[in-house]
């Protein structure tokens, strides 16, 4: 499989469980990312994707179970472990160049942090925005810089949270194409949580799909081809995107079922 710099944390998670107050979140979760690797949670609403990407990147505890990184970071990596959020979380009172160097000031010398700069907003087809306020900004121009922001610091791992699910529709579809190029560029490990599942087809090298029985793993499909050659239109594809599709409905279906029965 063809892939970027592969240089990225591998991540292992061993029989990971969690447990919000009288609510089993996570039961018993065991997963490898790769190096490289792009790794995709799906499943119904309420199934705990947010709650593992946010135990995966350090940011929750588990109540049972192990998380591992290990690997070595890039020599330029300013945090090993980076964030992209669904709202775009931009300060009004600074430029584009602004927001992004906001992760690089104080942790590089101003030429190098210019320079770093002016590289992420190259490579994310900013540069002529560099001036711009945010308030002057469409919605996946504003994502655009909360990438970029992300990149900056040369994430060996970057975690994403439905970075595209506030755009519309036309939008994101716009945007789906670059930003599979740009993850495939960065060559970081990536774990991208998602509803839509023509990002998780067009995106995922693996895809973990979970239940709401509660947080479990249903399925771990893969998707043995390079990001650069995928196609929505593959007929290949599309059956993968209508077997995530049956998967999850079943899943609700049962869940509720279990309910009325219980």
């Amino acid at each position: 499989m063809t892939r970027g710099n592969t240089g990225g944390l591998r991540l292992t998670m061993t029989h990971v469980s969690h447990r919000y107050a009288g609510m089993q979140a996570l039961q018993d979760i065991s997963l490898t990312a790769e190096p490289g690797e792009v790794m995709v949670l799906v499943g119904p609403s309420g199934c705990g994707k947010s709650t593992l990407l946010g135990i995966m990147g350090g940011m929750l505890a588990p109540t049972a179970g192990s998380v591992i990184c290990a690997g070595d970071t890039p020599p330029d990596c300013l945090n090993a472990l980076t964030y992209v959020f669904q709202d775009f979380s931009l300060l009004p009172w600074r430029t584009v160049a602004g927001n992004v160097a906001l992760v690089l000031e104080d942790r590089l010398p101003a030429a190098d942090c210019a320079a770093r700069v002016a590289q992420v907003l190259a490579m994310t087809g900013l540069t002529d925005f560099a001036a711009a306020w945010p308030r002057q900004l469409s919605g996946g121009m504003k994502q655009r810089v909360g990438i970029a922001r992300a990149l900056a610091v040369r994430p060996a791992c970057l975690l994403l949270d439905e970075p595209l699910s506030a755009l519309d529709a036309q939008t994101r579809d716009l945007l789906l194409d670059e930003f599979s190029a740009l993850i495939a560029a960065a060559g970081t490990t990536t774990i991208y949580v998602t509803h839509n599942l023509a990002e998780a087809v067009r995106l995922g090298h693996q895809i973990v799909v979970l239940s709401r029985r509660p947080g479990r793993i249903r399925d771990i499909l893969r998707v043995d081809r390079p990001l650069a050659g995928r196609d929505l239109a593959d007929p290949d594809l599309i059956a993968l995107e209508q077997r995530l599709w049956r998967m999850i409905r079943d899943d609700a279906a049962e869940a509720e079922r279990e309910t009325v029965d219980g």
